[in-house]
């Protein structure tokens, strides 16, 4: 892999494990898989444009994310719920306008040299997520355990939540060419999930997402290189393995 490759599949790893702390913390495990299957149908827009589906991936992205923002008050739902209607739709959309190649591609990400664009937008994008929950760890925890305590505290919870869906987003986006839609929930959910069961404290969840993130994504890229495989499913295969690892030798 070249020295960009490692930097961005590193970074997004990165950020899949810090926002995934805060998604396992909030009950959005299945809401992380479903959330990004919104990017298909933008995918298959910015593919029949003749744009970088990678642009289609994030607007459309950002526009469940606000989506779902905005219904979460006016409907009395969960945020799962809603999610999961969202995700419905876009999936049915998205498998209409986008077929073929183009649709396997989509789904379980694909592989090639890395643009320019890809890697500035990676790094930048990583950045940005990493600086987001670094600096509102403590609000999104003062959230978590009580709404009322963090309103009084001075926080715009209605702001926080636009914020981490959207960084949540960008997350996804991150990880759509190395994982596609079908798997970046994924790398999301499962290290947090495996710190979550390892760790005493948030400090110690975060760390030990981050390195499990990391080091499935570097081994499992150069694992896929070496087998000749689809480098998402060994990535998500060896994150699995290492959850059931944790699970099986810690009560």
């Amino acid at each position: 892999m070249s020295p960009e490759t490692v930097a961005l599949a590193v970074a997004m790893a990165v950020a899949a494990g810090l926002v995934g702390c805060f998604a396992v913390m909030r009950r959005m495990a299945l809401s992380a898989d479903a959330l990004s299957h919104v990017a298909l149908p933008g995918i298959g827009v910015a593919l029949a444009l003749h744009v970088h589906p990678l642009a289609g991936a994030v607007a459309m992205l950002f526009f469940g994310a606000l989506l779902v923002w905005a219904l979460e008050d006016r409907a009395r739902l969960a945020t799962e719920t809603i999610i999961g209607v969202v995700f419905s739709a876009a999936l049915a959309v998205g498998s209409m306008i986008t077929s073929g190649e183009d649709l396997i591609e989509a789904l379980v990400g694909g592989g090639g040299a890395l643009s320019r664009l890809e890697v500035a937008f990676g790094l930048i994008a990583a950045t940005a997520v990493v600086s987001f929950i670094l600096k509102e760890k403590h609000a999104l925890v003062v959230a978590l355990v009580s709404p009322d305590i963090a309103r009084t505290a001075g926080v715009d919870l209605r702001r926080l939540n636009l914020l981490y869906l959207l960084m949540f987003a960008l997350t996804i986006a991150l990880g759509l060419r190395y994982l596609g839609v079908l798997l970046m929930g994924s790398l999301i959910i499962i290290p947090a999930a495996t710190a979550k069961h390892l760790s005493n404290n948030l400090n110690q969840m975060l760390t030990v997402a981050v390195v499990i993130a990391v080091a499935t994504t570097v081994v499992g890229s150069g694992l896929a290189l070496w087998l000749h495989r689809a480098t998402g499913p060994v990535i998500v295969a060896l994150a699995a393995g290492c959850f059931l690892l944790a699970f099986l030798h810690r009560p």
